[in-house]
């Protein structure tokens, strides 16, 4: 397992509707893209073979990653995602080097924990699927089962594999129990290498479109997708309100 070879990329785009500027957003005196690199760079205690590295359009960005010692390159191609972004990272920068997984770390989940990261490749490189991910399990009914920017995954723990993804509440519980379980997806992907190059070939698919999530565009392409089942304490950043909270769980911690 220490030889595993794996290569973690990190998008990190200035531009956004809700947020700009967001990877430069300071948390509790450090910037979510330094919280999250230096997160992820811990994986190296435990591989012998890895590689953490941001990927930006951005002058500002980079410049900002290159300040505190950090891996950065550009890719200022306009792309409709960070997976398409990482792929042509892949192919223009570390194309000579042989990577067992590509790991798409979000640039805006700073709260992200290397261990998490390194399960994630373990359970990856066992297993015979395409991609990998991060489910987190709730019981009940919080907000967030309504909240379509909280994507939900449709996971089966009998293979360890996730059957679609929904910004809709799902499961469905037509009874309305009163322990509902379902699961959130955490947006962080384990690629083989010639399966991300391959994905992002692919034209945009029908529940893509209508979801707005590019995973449904693997499985509607037959792709698998296993997942890993996560109770680490993470929180994505979507608009600046965000950082307040953000601030007070680090404060609790």
């Amino acid at each position: 397992m220490n030889n595993l070879r794996v290569l973690v990329l990190i998008p990190a785009r200035y531009a956004s509707s809700r947020f700009p500027g967001k990877p430069l957003a300071v948390i509790s005196k450090k910037s979510m893209i330094q919280r999250v690199y230096d997160n992820c760079s811990k994986i190296k205690n435990d591989l012998s073979s890895s590689t953490v590295c941001v990927v930006t359009d951005d002058q500002r960005i980079e410049d900002h990653v290159l300040s505190f010692g950090g891996k950065v390159v550009r890719v200022d191609d306009d792309v409709p995602s960070g997976s398409e972004r990482i792929a042509l990272a892949l192919t223009r920068f570390f194309s000579n080097e042989k990577w067992d997984l590509v790991i798409n770390v979000q640039g805006d989940e700073p709260l992200i924990e290397s261990d998490l990261l390194f399960r994630l490749a373990r359970f990856h490189s066992q297993s015979s699927f395409d991609m990998a991910t991060v489910v987190k399990p709730f019981v009940g009914f919080p907000d967030e089962h309504l909240d379509p920017n909280k994507v939900k995954a449709i996971y089966s723990p009998i293979k360890g594999q996730c059957l679609y993804f929904s910004r809709s509440r799902l499961p469905f519980y037509r009874d309305e129990t009163e322990q509902q379980k379902w699961h959130l997806h955490i947006g962080i992907y384990s690629f083989r290498p010639s399966v991300l190059n391959d994905f992002c070939n692919l034209a945009d698919s029908y529940y893509e479109n209508i979801e707005k999530l590019e995973q449904l565009r693997a499985l509607e392409n037959g792709y698998t997708i296993g997942a890993i089942e996560t109770d680490m304490t993470l929180m994505g950043v979507d608009v600046p309100e965000d950082i307040e909270k953000l601030e007070g769980v680090l404060g609790e911690s």
